[in-house]
């Protein structure tokens, strides 16, 4: 205990040449890792660059469809709030709608409203389930998507059997309306027209319609030229003589009333997701904390003296001033020694009444007292270093009287 002051310290917290030494190899490799998402983004960045829009050129961009129009005496005009895309319809008037889901369900049915008797056409570009049932009331979305995306007309619909075989394979609809339903997968069809009975005419005479288009390839610059992707889309787009190209973005606001939650953000099922995700985290904890059998004690790599170990403990005793502590295993020690040579068993060797009577036959002159014993084994901790030092000599002695024959 008092040989700390001859013994060299050594530092307990690591220099910053370790901690960079050690934490290189993670930081290269997370620097990497962000070198290759940063890569990544940036080659993919300009992969759906205005999507569906006809001013962009890019692969899947729509501008080749509008210039075809253009050449066809179709003027295209781009929208980007509901209040514009309403005041647009009319029936020499085509209104694609090029992403309906992003609309809120309020604004699809507003939209609706606004269609419905135009005398005009609706064009709805790979609408979802709930999109669909409140833009075209009476369809209904398959969850099940196409196997194939280039499929044959098998309609009587004129547009469609004039084009041909066409990239409509997506979502798939199914109506119990009086309709066109062309390009079936699987006995569903993956583009609709459903006819409008309250609509006028328009001036060339065509009735007011509603087309579901289920995928969104026969617009695209990259595939227009593909199978009779540009005749079907030229047919359905221009109809009439002006196309309005609804493409929703941030400045269309919803109304403060229709705003939607975190919760109506996240996609459907997330709830059973999570709740299973919680399950077999829960599973492979009880899976991982099971006890397999006994513990296995494993050797040291280095031998290290018993001597080493006692000055350490006692390094860290004295650095907390614990010298409370450093007396109890002192004692607990020497009872557990002195125990067996009483004939007293271990286990009733912490226990006064069993011990310090048996100590006291075996001992004789000052160690023999009861009450000398019991503050020697069982009393309270010392106050200072010095009589720590005494209780460590004093329990030395006693046990070497004892074993003295």
């Amino acid at each position: 205990m008092t040989t700390e002051a001859t013994l060299p310290t050594t530092a307990a917290s690591p220099t910053a040449r370790q901690v960079w030494t050690r934490a290189r190899g993670i930081a290269l490799a997370l620097a990497l890792l962000l070198v290759g998402a940063v890569a990544i983004a940036v080659v993919r960045s300009d992969a759906r660059h205005g999507e569906l829009d006809p001013r962009s050129a890019d692969p899947y961009g729509s501008r080749a469809v509008a210039e075809l129009l253009a050449d066809r005496g179709v003027s295209t005009r781009v929208v980007a709030t509901l209040d514009e895309a309403r005041a647009a319809v009319g029936p020499d008037t085509t209104l694609l709608v090029a992403v309906p889901d992003l609309l809120t369900e309020r604004q699809q049915t507003r939209l609706h409203a606004a269609t419905t008797g135009s005398g005009g056409r609706t064009v709805l570009v790979a609408p979802g389930g709930g999109a669909v049932e409140r833009l075209a009331p009476g369809v209904t979305a398959d969850p099940a998507l196409s196997f194939d995306s280039t499929l044959a007309p098998a309609c009587d619909l004129p547009a469609a059997r004039r084009a041909g075989n066409a990239d409509t394979g997506g979502i798939r609809y199914s109506t119990h309306l009086e309709a066109d339903a062309c390009y079936p997968s699987r006995r569903l069809a993956t583009l609709l027209r459903i006819p409008d009975p309250s609509a006028k005419a328009s001036a060339k005479g065509t009735p007011g319609d509603t087309v579901v288009l289920g995928a969104r390839d026969i617009l695209f610059n990259d595939h227009l030229d593909e199978h009779g992707n540009a005749s079907l889309a030229l047919q359905l787009l221009g109809s009439r003589d002006h196309l309005v190209w609804y493409l929703p973005s941030l400045s269309d606001l919803p109304d403060p009333d229709d705003e939607r939650s975190l919760f109506d953000l996240l996609p459907s099922g997330w709830l059973g997701g999570t709740l299973q995700l919680f399950i077999a985290a829960a599973l492979a904890a009880l899976w991982r904390a099971r006890r397999l059998g006994p513990l296995v004690p494993e050797k040291l790599p280095v031998a290290i003296r018993a001597s080493e170990t006692v000055e350490g403990r006692a390094r860290l005793y004295r650095r907390a001033n614990a010298r409370d502590r450093a007396a109890t295993a002192l004692r607990s020690a020497t009872r557990t020694r002195l125990a067996p040579l009483v004939g007293v068993p271990v286990t009733q060797a912490h226990t006064p009444e069993s011990l310090l009577p048996a100590l006291s036959t075996h001992l004789h002159g000052a160690h023999g007292d009861g009450q000398a014993l019991h503050t020697l084994l069982f009393g309270p901790p010392p106050g200072d270093d010095a009589a720590l030092i005494a209780l460590a000599d004093q329990l030395d002695a006693l046990e070497r009287e004892v074993r003295r024959p």
